[in-house]
């Protein structure tokens, strides 16, 4: 099973730039039925899988505010994961966990994501077959940056202004 919290002794929190901690939030053991696979006897019938994901994201301001707002929403997450299994439309369970890593990253802010999705069971010698990904949210380059400032002034904002 994946341990989230595991090896953080050596763990530096990929994804940051080193000077700004990352906090872990995390579902693990999330279970569901979809169909995924490329030979024809999974082309029919869904199948179990298994996802394990692990979001860094920048010191979380919900430890000072006790707001959901300011965090991963773990619960809204579970409910995009159970919808991801009903209309991903993939074969691989790389491509999976590809979609599932978008999520955390594009629609719940995460700057990083380790994701692992198994097939548990697949064979009856094996306990799971499956991948193991890490993601990092891009860094906008200066250009971007600039470039994003200039597009809101263009339209009439001025960024810190009121």
């Amino acid at each position: 099973m994946f341990q989230a919290l595991d090896r953080t002794d050596d763990f530096h929190f990929p994804g940051s730039s080193g000077q700004e901690p990352l906090d872990l939030v995390f579902i693990e053991g999330f279970s569901g039925e979809t169909v995924i696979g490329i030979h024809d006897s999974e082309m029919h019938a869904p199948q179990p899988v298994i996802i394990d994901l692990c979001a860094g994201i920048p010191r979380v301001l919900a430890c000072e505010t006790d707001r959901i707002a300011d965090t991963i929403d773990y619960g809204a997450l579970r409910e995009r994961l159970q919808r991801l299994l009903r209309e991903h439309g993939v074969q691989l369970l790389e491509a999976l966990a590809e979609q599932v890593a978008r999520i955390a990253i594009d629609e719940f802010h995460a700057h990083w994501v380790r994701v692992r999705v198994v097939k548990p069971r697949k064979f009856e010698d094996t306990a799971a077959v499956g991948v193991l990904i890490e993601r990092r949210r891009p860094v906008p380059s200066p250009a971007a940056a600039r470039a994003a400032t200039l597009r809101l002034i263009g339209h009439g904002l001025v960024p810190g202004g009121r």
